[in-house]
């Protein structure tokens, strides 16, 4: 039995792939996004099913329908090149801040000092030159935005993240995260004074947040909620909400990783390097070509598919197009390599262009 619940637990820190995320529904509590999607169209990620669930979303349903204060929250952990597996996350930023979300965005350099090993210097130098400005170059602007280093913020911040020790023991902690150094307890009550602390008076006050995070981020939620309850006589915080999206899997198959550049397509790639991955990537076709125009691929095995699920293909008619051509075998993998290669070369020319112009935007948002 021991084994068994430590294979499903959700580890911030670890390297597990969700197979069947219907079965969070019922092992953690995560509800089913199906009811806000209609409503929610216009995000690529909402329509296609990719959010997929949600802690008391009805919450900022509320306020997005009603035209009420709410704020984003998300972190970015400065630990490597920003890739496409990155971009979901920023998409979503971008995105809440057009419907007019309050967007407090934070890097985590000292989760990345304490468990990752990376000095300041560098995780600022990532979060500016990988994240602040690949964000920029993806269209998010300085209205409405907080920005801060862990390591470098204010003292109600601090003085909050200190209180959290008093409302939380040890045995709870490694209840939720199973083995801790101190470096991971201080990065879990960092990460929730990052979500709770747009609602104390010095901020905000008590305003509706939302976060949106992969299935490995749910324990930090969970515990972000539970401090919220305790924490209710003296700073009357509301329950922060959250998204949960899926994983972009890796170009090879298995985990999309930073540390492993065959698995993804960084935002600042050369067209050669771009094409190389893609045409080496692993996809859902038969073993011949006769035997795939024969039975036909299976696009929910291609990692080229989800390329263009993700991120290449805004268009739901001709993302179909191309889910039945795959089915039917009318198209073999090599076409559609060549198809996403060319798009995605496209994209990220332009968005290098961006980047190149995003400097004066960055410098204001790390302005104080």
């Amino acid at each position: 039995m021991d084994s068994v619940k430590h294979e499903k637990r959700i580890d911030p820190w670890g390297t597990a792939d969700i197979d069947d995320y219907r079965n969070l529904f019922d092992e953690f509590g995560i509800k089913p996004f199906d009811k806000f999607r209609e409503k929610l169209s216009d995000s690529r990620y909402i329509r296609r099913g990719i959010v997929f669930g949600h802690r008391d979303f009805e919450r900022i349903m509320e306020c997005i329908e009603g035209n009420k204060k709410f704020v984003m929250m998300t972190g970015l952990m400065p630990s490597g090149k920003f890739h496409l597996g990155h971009k979901i996350v920023a998409d979503q930023i971008i995105w809440y801040q057009g419907i007019g979300a309050e967007i407090f965005l934070c890097s985590a350099d000292l989760e990345a000092y304490a468990v990752r090993g990376i000095d300041l210097e560098t995780a600022r130098r990532i979060t500016i030159d990988e994240y602040l400005t690949n964000y920029v170059a993806l269209g998010l602007t300085k209205k409405n935005l907080t920005f801060w280093f862990q390591s470098d913020y204010v003292v109600p911040y601090y003085r909050f993240r200190d209180m959290l020790t008093r409302k939380v023991t040890l045995n709870e902690l490694k209840a939720i995260y199973g083995s801790l150094t101190p470096g991971k307890i201080l990065s879990v009550l960092t990460q929730s004074a990052d979500i709770l602390h747009p609602q104390l008076p010095e901020f905000l006050g008590a305003t509706p947040t939302v976060v949106p995070v992969g299935t490995d981020q749910d324990p930090h939620m969970r515990l972000t909620r539970d401090l919220a309850a305790r924490f209710q006589s003296e700073f009357k915080l509301i329950l922060p909400s959250s998204t949960y999206h899926k994983f972009m899997r890796g170009l090879q198959g298995g985990k999309m990783s930073s540390s492993e550049p065959k698995s993804y397509i960084a935002l600042t790639d050369d067209p050669e390097v771009v094409m190389k991955k893609i045409m080496n990537s692993k996809t859902g076709g038969r073993a011949t070509i006769r035997e795939h125009r024969e039975k036909g691929g299976i696009p929910e095995r291609c990692m080229v598919y989800d390329l263009f699920l993700y991120h290449l293909i805004d268009d739901d008619e001709e993302l179909e197009n191309i889910y039945r051509d795959c089915r039917s075998g009318d198209n073999v993998c090599g076409e559609c390599k060549a198809v996403c290669s060319e798009i995605m070369i496209k994209f990220l020319k332009e968005h290098q262009r961006r980047r190149k112009r995003s400097e004066r935007i960055v410098e204001k948002i790390l302005e104080k």
